[in-house]
């Protein structure tokens, strides 16, 4: 009935090396990650722990066969590549060919915002490192980009996880939330020059994924990409909670699209876990809807709606406030909290501007932002949309490093409005969500850093003396092991061991 639910986001950042456009990607991602491993005081060695992966089951109800599944979606196999367990509770490893930043479990928008602040700046320190650690060879440095395709036909992810009841019928979910995807990009798309999957489409549009969705409902996330992902993987009780893992959003830099991104999507999760969601909103060929609405940026383009109707993608997007609106008056009245009646303002804002004229959201969401500052180019020079300075503009906007980022350069002309602080930003690089398991498992990886053989969402395994086996410690609650919970046990135990006995006496 409000925003808060357990959540977090996945971001793959692209990656180039400097005057080697045939450097190999997962080598050079390779290298990021174990320079933040070695040069950082706050990452830690200890390994990820792969048992309880499951990406090959579906939440229609079968598992994939291993022997179909493309290698991409074989996530439980340690392949031996870098990766790093931080003690704000995050992770950072290779994904194939590019370094990934998971956040922590969070409960909140502004919390998610936050870490995924923290996962940029830990990114940009990694790059940092391997730039000092390759000084002495002579290595070339590498950038990293918080965008979503190399306009080249390749694609990389920037997905959201939602954790949900396991009562709600998953049909009910698809039904629901396919028309919400395929309209919310006008809120959180971060802007592509280029259409079509290799970009040489002539134009721009408002997403970098949207071209690269091809299916309504599906387990894939790098080929046939859904609009709704089946994988059921909860990393919690599976009799309680399914995780729906989104995979079509864009990656943000700019803090509103991110907050909103979640913000309202949570919002909207929690009107179908409580069937409120009565009225039809489904639309016709949603995967070509999608392209078209990304297609739009002038947001006239008239979707199809299965009732008759026609709607703009803010309108409908409208139609899901509305009803977020009724909802959370109906459930919540004088009693919503802060941050759910701030998503709802701050929705309704940008969309009464979007409708008014697109450009007013300029300070806000990538999209605009970054169309308002390729208009500029195109005004002063005289470029038509296929110029290959627009692309450079385009990849310079989601350039992490602040002296080169076209979007740090606007946040430091005051032309983006934030949600954050800096230095709540450096403190979430090291410091873990305080109410969520997240704080249990940055907290051990700080303090006894030698004892944690590996981690996961859902455990910690301790290599004590005195014990001839690892022993493991579940999480499988997320909403367990948070300050309040376990805060005064770590502060009071010195040792990893003194910890052990102290839980496992509680748990007798």
């Amino acid at each position: 009935m409000s925003v808060r639910r357990v959540m977090g986001t996945e971001t793959e950042f692209g990656i180039s090396v400097q005057g080697q456009p045939l450097a190999n990607p997962m080598v050079a991602s390779s290298r990021v990650v174990n320079a933040y491993a070695s040069s950082s005081v706050r990452a830690r060695r200890a390994r990820w722990d792969f048992e309880e992966e499951s990406p090959l089951r579906d939440a229609r109800g079968f598992d994939m066969s291993r022997q179909v599944a493309d290698a991409s979606q074989l996530t439980d196999e340690d392949l031996g590549l870098a990766n790093v367990i931080l003690t704000n509770g995050a992770r950072l490893y290779v994904d194939h060919a590019h370094p990934e930043y998971s956040t922590p479990e969070c409960t909140t928008p502004r919390d998610i915002v936050l870490w995924d602040k923290a996962g940029e700046q830990v990114a940009l320190d990694a790059c940092r490192f391997a730039a000092a650690n390759g000084q002495a060879t002579g290595e070339p440095e590498i950038v990293l980009y918080k965008n979503n395709t190399d306009n080249k036909g390749a694609s990389y992810g920037s997905h959201e996880n939602y954790l949900m009841r396991r009562a709600t019928p998953f049909a009910d979910i698809v039904k629901n939330l396919t028309p919400f995807f395929v309209s919310r990009q006008v809120v959180c798309g971060a802007g592509r020059v280029g259409l079509g999957q290799d970009g040489r489409g002539v134009g721009f549009q408002i997403s970098q994924r949207a071209d690269f969705f091809e299916v309504e409902v599906g387990l894939e996330t790098t080929l046939k990409r859904p609009i709704i992902n089946t994988r059921d993987e909860p990393h919690a009780d599976p009799g309680k909670y399914r995780r729906l893992h989104v995979i079509i959003g864009d990656a943000n830099l700019a803090e509103t699209s991110t907050y909103l991104k979640v913000g309202t999507t949570s919002l909207v999760l929690a009107m179908i876990e409580d069937r409120f969601l009565e009225a039809e909103l489904a639309v016709r060929r949603p995967v070509q809807t999608l392209h078209e609405v990304s297609h739009d940026p002038g947001l006239s383009h008239l979707l199809e709606l299965h009732d008759g109707r026609r709607l703009t993608a803010v309108q409908l997007q409208w139609e899901y406030l509305h009803r977020a609106q009724a909802y959370v008056d109906q459930t919540l009245g004088g009693d919503v909290d802060r941050q759910t009646r701030d998503v709802l303002e701050r929705w309704e804002s940008v969309l009464t501007r979007l409708e008014r004229d697109p450009m007013e959201c300029a300070d806000e969401l990538d999209w605009v932002a970054k169309l308002r500052l390729l208009e500029q180019y195109r005004d002063r020079d005289g470029l038509e949309w296929d110029d290959a300075k627009l692309a450079m503009i385009d990849l310079q906007y989601s350039d992490l490093r602040p002296q080169k980022g076209l979007y740090h350069r606007l946040v430091a002309l005051g032309r983006m409005k934030r949600l954050l602080e800096d230095a709540e930003v450096e403190q979430a690089m090291h410091e873990p969500p305080s109410d969520t398991r997240a704080y249990f498992r940055g907290r051990c990886l700080d303090k006894y850093a030698d004892a944690v053989a590996a981690a996961s969402w859902d455990s910690v395994i301790f290599d004590l003396p005195g014990h001839e086996s690892l022993q493991r410690v579940p999480t499988v609650d997320p909403l367990r092991g948070s300050r309040a919970h376990v805060g005064a046990l770590i502060d009071s135990c010195d040792d990893a061991v003194s910890l052990f006995a102290a839980l496992t006496r509680s748990t007798a």
